[in-house]
């Protein structure tokens, strides 16, 4: 089977389909990364008075500071919890919905729905849900004996964001599981069940290992997603407290330059925050998509 490829007779046509694309990556992405990396090795003051070239200090100050490596501490629980949660809640759903026979549409539907919901709007729906004084979870979670507050424990703000942002994902999730499952050959399930494998054998050593691809896929865009766009979530519900207990590196980022008006040390974060995105983007590219198959 040949391989064909579109040709064109001279360049202004692909120029002029590109064009469009690369005038959004110049001024959404490379001009905000120069920008942001010129930043980083300056220090100014807080009105823009005073310039100053200090190279890589900015990040050597990053390197031993307690604040930003508690956010790093954060930020590494955060993203496990909620990649963990979001996975594994989207793979039972998935499971679910590759069972339901009558009302499946109906079910992957209502499944799906959580995606078009804006980041900052999950974040105020699970907000108001666990609001101590007016949130249902709330009450409930106090009729059963807790005294529900994550205005005032670190834990409990850690848990409503993970929770928010791990609802917000599941749906992403979703459509990948059972976009899997259903490449899976029924006849390699049907063979397991004859062989005496029940369904949760038939599950752990047929099922999750074809899925496994899918399975690298996903960690590494969750990890992407709780690292950078979670933002809103958290801006929404705790704005980085109680104590620094949820200020995560995106938002520590948004703290320090717009709040604290330290543009240097902001930048240097954004710039770490960008050669990490860039880093797990290689592996994602490198060693994962090239397994993926559906």
């Amino acid at each position: 089977m040949q391989d064909k490829r579109v040709s064109f007779k001279g360049l202004w046509l692909p120029a002029a389909l590109l064009a469009p694309q690369l005038a959004i990556t110049a001024v959404f992405f490379l001009w905000p990364a120069s920008q942001a990396i010129y930043q980083s090795v300056l220090r100014q003051d807080a009105f823009g008075l005073s310039v100053k070239f200090v190279g890589l200090e900015n990040f050597a100050d990053l390197i031993v500071d307690p604040s930003y490596l508690n956010s790093v501490k954060v930020t590494l629980v955060f993203s496990a919890a909620t990649t963990v949660l979001a996975m594994g809640l989207a793979l039972l759903f998935a499971v679910a919905a590759d069972r339901v026979l009558r009302g499946a549409t109906v079910y992957k539907t209502l499944v799906i729905w959580p995606y078009a919901v804006a980041p900052v709007l999950a974040g105020v729906l699970w907000w108001l849900m666990f609001n101590p004084t007016i949130g249902v979870l709330a009450y409930a979670l106090s009729y059963l004996g807790m005294d529900w507050n994550h205005l005032l424990s670190g834990s409990h703000a850690m848990t409503l964001i993970v929770v928010a942002a791990a609802w917000k994902q599941i749906s992403y999730n979703f459509v990948f599981f059972i976009a899997g499952l259903q490449s899976i050959p029924r006849s390699m399930l049907e063979a397991g069940a004859i062989d005496g494998a029940g369904p949760v054998k038939r599950f752990f050593t047929i099922t999750l290992p074809l899925l496994s691809p899918t399975t690298f896929f996903l960690i590494v865009v969750n990890l992407v997603y709780a690292f950078f766009d979670t933002f809103g979530i958290v801006h929404a519900t705790t704005t980085g407290g109680p104590g620094q207990a949820t200020n995560i590196l995106v938002y520590k980022v948004y703290s320090d330059g717009f709040i604290g008006l330290n543009l240097g040390s902001s930048a240097a974060q954004s710039v770490i925050l960008m050669v990490f995105v860039m880093v797990l983007t290689v592996i994602q590219f490198r060693y994962i998509e090239r397994r993926v198959h559906y």
